[in-house]
């Protein structure tokens, strides 16, 4: 992912993080796993290790999905007039 694209979803990433005193992943890392299942449609077992432990990275993905990030991810490439569409 090129930094541009990085610097895009980061600000969304930062904003569904959950403050538990835990150090945070390499988040970059982390979606770029994401990426490369959704690109294949490999299962998540099959994750090259590159991206850390595959179950790590699902891991994240649930809570992320749970936190609604992908909604908020489409609904500004949907406003910012990416994707041609009506925004609220």
């Amino acid at each position: 992912m090129s930094d541009g694209e990085w610097a895009f979803h980061e600000r969304f990433i930062l904003a569904v993080r959950a403050p538990n005193g835990r150090k945070p992943s390499n988040h970059r890392l982390v979606l770029d796993g994401i990426f490369w299942i959704a690109r294949t449609g490999s299962p998540w077992r099959d994750l090259p290790e590159e991206f850390g432990k595959w179950s790590s990275v699902y891991r994240q993905f649930r809570r992320w999905t749970l936190a609604g990030l992908w909604e908020q991810i489409m609904e500004a490439l949907n406003c910012g007039r990416v994707v041609p569409m009506g925004c609220r």
